[in-house]
């Protein structure tokens, strides 16, 4: 027996629990039984429906309690099944039925009843379970039959007649079909931190509603449907696919995002997934999903997805097989030469797998390191992590972000982009640790924060520099860390006297005040390993990218936040499994190490580059990169195109073949904490090579290319790991259940990088480098869950909600004064795409910046409405976007 295990007794069997578990988690963690309705893992004992009563046994008799309230002791007896408590359990569910439909619950036929059977009873349409959208998953039901009520009750039943909400995006209410058991508002509150969720009286009664306004729009929900999921009845649901039953579920990985949520995955009998459900003791997620995850997965039973290839002829796209379009890409890069190729793969919804198999393929058949993953980042900006630490990735786990007392965010919209990563930031907060944000866009994440700073684009490197100058001035780093776990530390500090303070207040637009609080907050909360950088580096031009990630690395060695568990450095991916593109190599080496997608543009551009390959989409509009990338295309001689849905590619493509999603691949993702996780089929793919690696295996056994004799995505990975040091031990078999976090040493799990007695850190000599400020204005567009309700309302049309959201634009007075505007004034915002009226705000934001906040609801709303099938695929963010200015005469 483990140390912090305790031995209890229940109905004269004995189990190990943990110790501090309630009693009524100890009984399901053994396998034990005991009914329960408010109860739920992962949130706190509730001990209201008062369905879990047990008996237990004491030095003073027999008690009856609420299993979930208990802190199990050693020794303890318990018994679950005594007249006691059945009686107080049949009282209670009575109770409960007395105003829930219960037509079917109780009765003794219903296993033979159908959904268009006349019931034998007379009951009413609304009060059958068949007619419920979640019977077969109600825990209501499961409790009655469990409990064996009898099929008359004590109580009169009163059905309350209260109307279906439907006017909120992806889910519906019934409160009719409530039972309070506030799990609903319990786990917004507890677990998600919103409470957008509350009591609400009905004709006297206590049901469930929105805490603000009318719709969830306006209350700050997240739409991630954790109260769907916790919901024991039909109260809340998921709208689409609400009445579809699944034949099978099975675990996979969400590809929507790098954390790397496990998802339980339903699947009908038609092959469709009807439903997702977050896996509860997953370590990444710990049961939680965001609303992509959530309602934002269906897309892979579109009818819209191409079903078969094509090879265009005359200027047009014909239909085709597949035989007849892997022969025709094989003729075709016949005639290239190695540099001439190029290679381009999305980092979204391909496997490692595919990715090993497809850089194989690009530098052992076509001989061409062209290779290049579609997103923003260089691979060299990368490099300089990982020669000053040793790897270019997260040092730790996303969990490990709650523990820490202090938390650096830079220009990351978690909540949308990363939302788990946004969970353990919120549950840091709530044991009072500092938040500190900088970032020019109000997002969700800085309200929340201690002290959010807004910084000029392009001067963060700066503002670091300004921070460490402060640090080390004040005393104020890690002096023992320095000394023993850090090299080139003089040489640093030597360059570090550039960044005066005034200086870098001037160059950044931070007043010396914030720069100063800033340094002293995160220097002070995070000594001794308590403090986790996040950052993103998406609105950054690439020229500052390597700067800025070496001063993030020297901020964390000058506090000594490396290397243990509640510290770290987080650097932001986008694609879902861009870091796995990255460890199979897919990046290019050698002569092309510096290249990213604006060099291959311009190498498509002059001819240097005349055949490519492109497997997937962006992930993300990478605005003018992805456009000039994409007109670029039409200089190739040849290109193939493979994909889900039509996209910009295709209009350029000489062939173009269907992919598979990754609902159809067997294989693994790697996360953004370095988790290697086991990817599985749900739905089967209608032709191997959909499968990307499949594809690049037929091309080369076609072209006479050993090496590619793989007969399964094991086989793959059985070479992966031979390959990859960072790999080693692993197999399927040891990934499948909660991943294996890299580097593997012999199969082992490394959840903190540095921890080693003999490593040490190298610090990195800080340039300070004048920042040219852009002579226009740039629009800073946030999105937050709430808006002032003085500012944003509901509209209901067509039964559906809409967030009336007039536009407001913060403007700096300096800013105001030059362009001649005052407050309350009209203007329209003009950029490339777009003309924006609103209304002029004077704020104390940073010259040159003006900023709007958008509503969360409102963006969400336009998500379920979108008729594109990718929209959750390539879901827009909130680039800084240079303006321009029209006053409007009133």
């Amino acid at each position: 027996m483990k140390a912090n295990e305790i031995k209890i007794n229940i109905d004269g069997k004995e189990f190990t629990a943990k110790a501090g578990t309630n009693l009524l988690q100890a009984a399901m963690d053994s396998g034990v039984y005991i009914p329960y309705l408010c109860y739920y893992p992962g949130m706190k004992p509730f001990g209201a429906c008062r369905m879990c009563m047990v008996d237990i046994e004491g030095p003073r008799g027999i008690t009856s309690v609420a299993s979930c309230t208990v802190p199990v002791e050693d020794g303890l007896i318990v018994r679950t099944h005594t007249e006691g408590v059945k009686k107080t359990r049949g009282e209670v569910m009575n109770l409960l039925i007395s105003e829930h439909p219960h037509g079917c619950l109780n009765c003794h036929r219903v296993d033979l009843c159908g959904s268009s059977d006349i019931c034998l009873r007379h009951v009413s349409v609304t009060d059958r379970c068949v007619t419920c959208p979640k019977n077969e998953r109600c825990e209501l039901k499961d409790t009655v039959r469990y409990m064996e009520m009898d099929l008359d009750t004590s109580l009169p039943y009163k059905y309350r007649n209260i109307p279906l909400e439907t006017s909120d995006p992806f889910w519906e209410m019934d409160m009719n079909l409530c039972i309070v058991c506030v799990r609903c508002v319990r786990v917004c509150d507890e677990v998600r931190g919103d409470n957008a969720l509350g009591f609400v009286e009905r004709a006297g009664r206590s049901l469930i509603g929105t805490s603000m306004g009318t719709s969830l729009l306006e209350s700050g929900c997240e739409f991630c449907g954790a109260c769907v999921d916790v919901c024991p009845t039909g109260a809340l649901v998921e709208r689409k696919h609400k009445w579809d039953k699944p034949q099978k579920k099975v675990e996979s990985i969400c590809p929507l995002c790098p954390v790397g949520c496990k998802i339980n995955f339903e699947i009908d009998k038609k092959d469709r997934m009807i439903r997702t459900t977050p896996v509860l003791n997953a370590p990444v997620n710990n049961g939680q999903v965001c609303f992509k995850g959530k309602f934002g997965l269906d897309w892979v039973n579109d009818s819209r997805k191409l079903n078969q290839p094509s090879v265009r002829n005359n200027g047009v796209l014909e239909p085709t097989n597949f035989s007849k379009a892997i022969d025709y890409v094989v003729d075709s890069l016949g005639s290239f030469k190695k540099e001439e190729y190029a290679l381009f793969l999305s980092p979204t919804g391909l496997t490692n797998e595919d990715f090993y198999v497809a850089q194989k393929f690009s530098r052992e058949v076509m001989g061409s390191n062209n290779i290049d993953i579609l997103s923003s980042d260089k691979n060299d900006t990368f490099e300089s992590m990982e020669k000053l630490l040793g790897h270019p990735v997260a040092t730790n786990s996303i969990s490990n972000i709650g523990n820490s007392k202090a938390i650096l965010v830079i220009n990351s919209n978690l909540n949308e982009d990363h939302n788990i990563i946004d969970l353990s930031i919120k549950k840091a907060v709530k044991s009072e640790a500092s938040l500190i944000v900088i970032d020019q866009r109000e997002t969700e994440i800085a309200r929340r924060a201690t002290k959010w700073i807004r910084p000029f684009p392009g001067t963060e490197s700066i503002l670091m520099g300004g921070i460490i100058r402060i640090i080390i001035d004040e005393m104020l780093g890690d002096s023992d860390f320095i000394n023993n776990k850090s090299e080139g530390f003089e040489e640093f500090r030597n360059s570090i006297w550039a960044f005066d303070i005034v200086k870098v207040s001037n160059a950044t637009g931070v007043s010396v005040k914030d720069i100063q609080q800033v340094a002293r907050l995160f220097a002070g909360k995070a000594f001794n390993g308590f403090g986790s950088i996040i950052f993103s580096m998406e609105m950054f031009q690439n020229e500052i990218k390597k700067s800025f990630v070496e001063s993030i690395v020297n901020l964390a060695l000058v506090t000594g936040n490396i290397g243990t568990e509640s510290s770290g450095i987080f650097p932001l991916l986008f694609g879902g499994n861009e870091l796995g593109a990255r460890d199979m190599g897919c990046t290019p080496t050698e002569d092309r190490k510096d290249w990213g997608l604006e060099d291959f543009t311009k190498a498509i551009k002059n001819g240097e580059i005349k055949a490519a390959q492109i497997v997937g989409d962006f992930s993300r509009d990478l605005g003018d990169q992805s456009k000039e990338f994409i007109d670029s295309l039409e200089k190739l001689e040849f290109l193939a195109v493979h994909a889900i849905f039509d996209n910009d590619f295709v209009n350029s493509a000489d062939v173009v073949l269907p992919l598979a999603s990754f609902a159809e691949m067997n294989g693994t993702f790697t996360n953004i904490e370095r988790r290697v996780q086991r990817v599985f089929p749900m739905m089967k793919a209608q032709d191997d090579e959909r499968i990307p690696w499949k594809m690049f295996n037929s091309i080369a056994r076609k072209l006479k290319i050993d090496g590619f004799e793989y007969n399964n995505s094991e086989d793959v990975f059985t070479e992966i790991i031979d390959k990859n040091r960072n790999y080693n031990g692993m197999s399927y078999g040891l990934v499948e259940d909660n991943g294996v976090q890299w580097p593997s040493i012999s199969g082992n799990t490394t959840p903190v990088l540095y921890t080693a007695s003999d490593w040490k850190g190298i610090f990195a000599p800080m340039q300070y480098v004048d920042h040219d400020i852009e002579s226009g204005l740039l629009l800073a567009t946030g999105r937050v869950l709430k808006i002032d309700s003085s500012k944003v309302g509901i509209e209901k049309r067509n039964g559906k909600n809409f967030v009336v959201n007039p536009d407001y634009f913060d403007f700096n007075e300096d800013d105001a004064m030059m362009l001649g505007l005052e407050q309350g004034d009209i203007i329209d915002v003009i950029s490339v795409d777009n003309r924006i009226r609103g209304k002029v705000q004077i704020t104390p934001i940073v010259k040159g910046i003006v900023g709007s906040v958008k509503s969360f609801g409102d963006f969400v709303q336009g998500m379920e409405l979108s008729k594109a099938p990718d929209k959750f695929i390539k879901m827009e963010g909130l680039p800084l976007i240079p303006i321009q200015i029209e006053r409007i005469e009133v």
